[in-house]
């Protein structure tokens, strides 16, 4: 009930401290709807439509506030010099989990885990990990192209690329959509993350390492001097 406090509260009171004058309702509402895209790529006009036909420029204001005030992300697509039809649509996550369930009605850990949203919600987990543990100044963005290759999340940091897969599985396995991405990033390592106890190598023939990795093993990734060599790698 507290989180219920608490988003009515920032919504009545402290948006408007940041000079948006927009009816709580109208927001709640655009919170909502960003909840059950959590993870998705953000249409505005699609949006806008369902908001009543406002325009998609006064969406974009709603998301901008809302990524100001540190309650979404929005995370940018990682654009690589080949010719490819690249995705240019940002995605967008809320950034506390704890009002994202709140968002879909999601009232404990028996109702999340049997939830459509489940693997979304352990996406943005992750994302927030990656983006807290990552090097000062990293580009952090997502990889996707028309054809289907896909990172879930990249970053770039001097020389360096690591790319990440998130699945919500013990026993995580990636499409032949992972491998492209990886190869269209040229990444020097990549992980998949998924919800276990601990990491494993993922044996492949490329020239750079691939391993499954727990959450809490994303700490020493970019501690490596070597991400090539795979931090996990046994």
């Amino acid at each position: 009930a507290w989180r219920q406090d608490f988003m009515a509260t920032f919504l009545n009171r402290d948006l408007r401290e940041f000079g948006l004058n927009v009816p709580a309702q109208t927001l709640q509402r655009f919170w909502r709807m960003t909840a059950h895209l959590h993870g998705q790529l953000f249409n505005a006009s699609q949006i806008a439509g369902a908001l009543g036909g406002i325009s998609h420029t006064t969406v974009g204001r709603y998301l901008d506030a809302l990524v100001d005030t540190m309650m979404l992300r929005r995370l940018e697509p990682h654009f690589v010099n080949l010719g490819k039809r690249l995705v240019k649509s940002p995605k967008v996550y809320v950034r506390d989990s704890g009002l994202l369930h709140a968002l879909l009605h999601i009232t404990d850990l028996n109702a999340l885990a049997g939830h459509p949203s489940a693997g979304a919600s352990w996406e943005g987990l992750v994302v927030e990990h990656l983006c807290a543990l990552a090097p000062p100044g990293a580009d952090i963005g997502f990889y996707r192209t028309a054809a289907g290759a896909e990172l879930d999340v990249v970053v770039a940091w001097g020389s360096r690329k690591v790319g990440f897969e998130i699945k919500f599985s013990a026993a995580p396995k990636v499409t032949r959509g992972f491998w492209q991405a990886c190869t269209d990033v040229d990444v020097d390592a990549a992980y998949i993350v998924a919800p276990v106890a601990q990491g494993w190598p993922l044996q492949t023939e490329t020239t750079y390492a691939v391993n499954v990795a727990s959450v809490l093993e994303l700490a020493t990734v970019f501690k490596t001097h070597e991400p090539s060599q795979g931090v996990l790698a046994r």
